[in-house]
Parts: C-alpha cells; sequence; structure tokens
C-alpha cells in the first residue's frame, strides 16, 4: 500500500528547475519509494548492486552510456566519482530533469555534491511519514502557531483519540510499518534489524566506531534524552568513552539523520541564556524502541511520554518545512539560567513565533509565561504563540497566544 506523500509536489517543482534532484534522509523513510511512483517510467539504477557500483566509480564516462538520462540512481552516495560526470551532461545539454538521485549519509554526500554540481542541483530532505500523511490530509503548509494557519488547517483537521495519536507515537512513522500485515511483533523485528544495518552500513561507512556495542548503549542513553538537553560529559561517563568520541558519534546520527539538534536562540539575548543544543530523535518509533517502550499504552503512561511527545511535535512541524522543500535554519528555543524556557521557536520574515508543547489537555497561561521574555529582551518581533497539547479545542490564553490541539499539526 503506498501512502501518498507530500514531498511529491516538491519534487516535481524543484525538478523543473534544475537537471539534477537528489532526495536525502535516513534510510527507510520511503526515498527510493517515491521517486519510482513519480518517474516508474525511467530507468531505475542501484548502486547498491556491488557489480553497478565497481562499473560506477571505474568507468564513469561509459556508465552514462550505459544508463542514458533520465535515469533514476538509488545510494548515489556510494559513487561520488558520477558527479564530475552529471556535471559535465547537464552543462553540455542544458536540460532540466535529467538525474533524479537518493542518498542517506547527508555530511559526505553533500561535500560531494557542493564540490560538483553546485547550482545544477536541488536538493530535498525528507523524514519518515507525517501525520497528515498517515491520515491521508490534503493541508499541506508549514506549521506556524498563527490564525491564519489554523484557519486553513481546520477542515482538514481530522479528530484523534489519545489511544490512536499515542498508538501512532509508539509505532514510529517508517513507511513499512503502516502496511497492513506488520503487527507489534514486526515492529520490534524491524527496529532491531534497522539498528543492526544502520550500525553495520552506514556507521561503519562514515567512521572506524570500532566498539559496537557501546555504540549501540550510546545510541539507547541518548534516546533515553531525547527531548532534553544534550549533555555530552554524562553520556561520556555512561559508557566510559571521551567526551570527543561521545561528540563524533552524536555528529554521526545526525549525519544519517537519526537526531536533530535544535540550536538555543540567543541573538541579542544576554550571556545568561543556556547554549547547549537539544536533541530530538526524528523517528519516536525508533526511540520507542531504544528506550524499551515496546507498546503504546507503556509508553502514555511511562516516565518518557513528555518528553516523547514533545520529540513527536517538533519532528511534525520539521515535516511541514521538509515537505515543501524549505530549510529549518530559523528553528531553535529558549531557555535562560532562571530555567525560562520556550521549547520551539520559529522565526519567520523577522517575527519570532513561540511554541511550548504540553502532554496536558488543560494548559493555562502560566504555562507560557516565558513568552514574555521574549519581549523584555528586544530583538526580533514576537508574534502569536501557542501550546501544542492533548486539547480537544483551539481556546485563547492571551490576545495572541492560543491553546493549539495535536490534530492541526
Amino acid at each position: 500500500m503506498y501512502i501518498r506523500r507530500h514531498v511529491e509536489d516538491t519534487i516535481k517543482k524543484v525538478s523543473e528547475m534544475y537537471p539534477a534532484v537528489i532526495i536525502t534522509g535516513p534510510r527507510q523513510v520511503g526515498k527510493t519509494t517515491v521517486l519510482k511512483k513519480l518517474y516508474g517510467n525511467l530507468r531505475y539504477v542501484t548502486l547498491d548492486n556491488p557489480e553497478t557500483l565497481e562499473y560506477a566509480r571505474k568507468e564513469g564516462g561509459l556508465f552514462f552510456k550505459t544508463f542514458v538520462p533520465p535515469v533514476v540512481l538509488d545510494e548515489v552516495q556510494y559513487a561520488p566519482e558520477l558527479f564530475p560526470y552529471i556535471k559535465i551532461i547537464a552543462d553540455e545539454t542544458k536540460q532540466k530533469k535529467l538525474f533524479y538521485m537518493t542518498g542517506s549519509q547527508t555530511f559526505h554526500l553533500m561535500k560531494s555534491v557542493s564540490e560538483s554540481l553546485a547550482g545544477r542541483i536541488g536538493i530535498i530532505q525528507i523524514l519518515g511519514l507525517s501525520l497528515r500523511e498517515i491520515k491521508g490530509k490534503k493541508f499541506n503548509m508549514p506549521f506556524l502557531p498563527t490564525g491564519e494557519y489554523l484557519e486553513q488547517s481546520e477542515e482538514d483537521a481530522k479528530e484523534l483519540s489519545q489511544e490512536e495519536i499515542w498508538s501512532i507515537i509508539q509505532r514510529g512513522s517508517m513507511p513499512r510499518l503502516y502496511h497492513a500485515d506488520v503487527d507489534d511483533n514486526l515492529w520490534r523485528q524491524f527496529y532491531s534489524d534497522y539498528v543492526k544495518t544502520y550500525i553495520e552500513r552506514d556507521v561503519r561507512a562514515l567512521t572506524q566506531v570500532g566498539d559496537e556495542i557501546a555504540f549501540l548503549q550510546f545510541m539507547r542513553l541518548l534516546a533515553a534524552s531525547t527531548g532534553q538537553l544534550l549533555n555530552y560529559s554524562r553520556i561520556a561517563n555512561e559508557i566510559g568513552k571521551s567526551v570527543g568520541t561521545v561528540k563524533n558519534w552524536v555528529s554521526i546520527l545526525r549525519t544519517s539523520g537519526i537526531i536533530y539538534l535544535l540550536q538555543p536562540y540567543y541573538h541579542n539575548f544576554n550571556k545568561r541564556i543556556v547554549k547547549t543544543p537539544k536533541v530530538y530523535f526524528l523517528d519516536t518509533g525508533l526511540a520507542s524502541y531504544l528506550t524499551g517502550w515496546y507498546t503504546p499504552e507503556q509508553l502514555q503512561f511511562g516516565a518518557m511520554s513528555g518528553s516523547m511527545f514533545e520529540t513527536f511535535v517538533v519532528s511534525e512541524i520539521l515535516k511541514s518545512y521538509y515537505n515543501k522543500g524549505y530549510d529549518d535554519f530559523g528553528f531553535s528555543f529558549y531557555r535562560d539560567k532562571d530555567m525560562n524556557e520556550i521549547d520551539l521557536l520559529i522565526e519567520n520574515n523577522g517575527v519570532l513565533y513561540p511554541i511550548e508543547i504540553k502532554k496536558t489537555g488543560n494548559p493555562n497561561k502560566q504555562d507560557i509565561k516565558a513568552f514574555l521574555k521574549l519581549e523584555e529582551e528586544g530583538g526580533k518581533v514576537p508574534g502569536e504563540g501557542g501550546i501544542i497539547c492533548m486539547a480537544d479545542s483551539i481556546r485563547y490564553l492571551t490576545s495572541k497566544d492560543r491553546v493549539i490541539p495535536f490534530k492541526y499539526l
């Protein structure tokens, strides 16, 4: 069963602008599937095939005489030797829509792309299924806690019970898990295989980790920290590794799209602002598996329910931007030494939109008291804000701040 992806329209639009388009993102999020759905009539070449990969690396000049564009190239990060030839073909033909590529391991891939194909390639990042896609929504505006956004999303805001939303949070966003034949036992097997494959392939390709048992322990500790400030020293002490090693391993997870680091916002703010990033797993199913929450009920009523709900909301908001082809440069959070905190700030057109994320169904004005810090500190203009939570309906807390039910994501 194919679930329509909101990124499809973005891929089509970007392909009209460039000779090459590349879809990046973690493994198993549907990069190849969406390209096959859109361009199933084109020649498909996977560089996962050892023989094809060797041919691409050694005979780049002949490769595109055998696989004549337009062509779909899967896992192109394995053969960066092809990029100069893609550049030559693009420059000689002056045509658009010649190369459609997928790739994991974003750091190494983007380094090769920027060196060889600058100005000739459209780059689109995707994550797993969004809540909108899972529920079959057509609405695809990037999230903002504004009246305009909420009004436009109202028609497509499908009712969701708490049981259903926790089932989605615990299951995660990998498309394979939404096939009809996947039960709870297969969920656990899927993520067990995912972690093994990830460590054996991507981690080894990016660096020589050496101690795979310690790396798995590191992943579990980091998953237990999702939604929190990233404490390198604590994790290093727990696994018996240096802080430098932990920072390197965090970089690996970030590079391959497993985690997201939300940076603190301190532009024009005083020096009392916390400068440590917060860490979020980009798939709550993987985080649930790594931390041992094997059923939705255990997760909903367990010790990590608040941080996992926050992780889910942040990842959903990111998806709403990525699926439109937008970046996340305007995302940050606020926390000062007096423990005033705003979970998420979205800067858009010079305006800062504050967002608090609470598992409660009945938040109050006290929950957004830190919003006032934006006005006290100066800098960017504070805009409308909101608390994304388990409430049933929208209501005002102040003249410009609202309670926003999660169904409006």
